[in-house]
């Protein structure tokens, strides 16, 4: 082999090293950090006016890129049993914020954490809790549950606007985590 191919082959095979410790390291960034990378990161901050109104009346209106299409479906087919309360709405609302939420749905939403949210769910798999995603479940783990249920101020996982500072913004950054009486949480 002459010198020109080997300084060929050379410079090749280093671009390539230089390539995949790139593509290597991109899959090594934490959520959080990847946020700054997308157009949208996050979840869509809720809008609806009709669904701020009948359902944070009770809890945070949750985002609807949360969860997806099915899951909102069988929450909102329900509300005479809505965990144990009847939160029955008249049929137009209803309606209205069943299209509102599926629009905007995990798997249809352009946001980088719900389409996390999406995937980590199989197809046939409805659930009607957030807090029982399988993304949810593996972000919230390394949380003591004595900070969160055993604590007064909290109670629950599905509180999640009492820890995250900027759910009103579609944040759930972990860098935005207060939990109350214990403070900022990094895991």
């Amino acid at each position: 082999m002459n010198k020109s191919v080997i300084g060929t082959l050379l410079i090749s095979s280093t671009l390539l090293c230089v390539a995949m410790s790139f593509l290597y390291s991109q899959n090594a960034v934490s959520d959080d950090d990847f946020f700054t990378q997308v157009k949208h990161p996050g979840v869509l901050p809720v809008k609806d006016k009709t669904y701020i109104e009948e359902c944070s009346s009770c809890h945070m209106a949750y985002s609807p890129g949360l969860l997806p299409q099915k899951s909102w479906a069988k929450i909102m087919n329900n509300l005479e049993n809505h965990f144990g309360d009847n939160a029955e709405i008249l049929p137009n609302d209803n309606k209205q914020i069943l299209a509102y939420l599926q629009k905007n749905s995990a798997e249809k939403s352009p946001y980088y954490r719900s389409k996390k949210i999406a995937r980590s769910l199989s197809k046939n798999k409805i659930v009607d809790r957030i807090t029982n995603t399988p993304y949810f479940l593996r972000k919230h783990d390394e949380i003591p549950k004595k900070f969160v249920t055993g604590n007064p101020k909290v109670r629950s996982f599905s509180q999640c606007n009492l820890c995250h500072q900027n759910t009103k913004n579609g944040s759930f950054n972990e860098d935005e985590i207060s939990i109350p009486g214990v403070g900022y949480w990094h895991d």
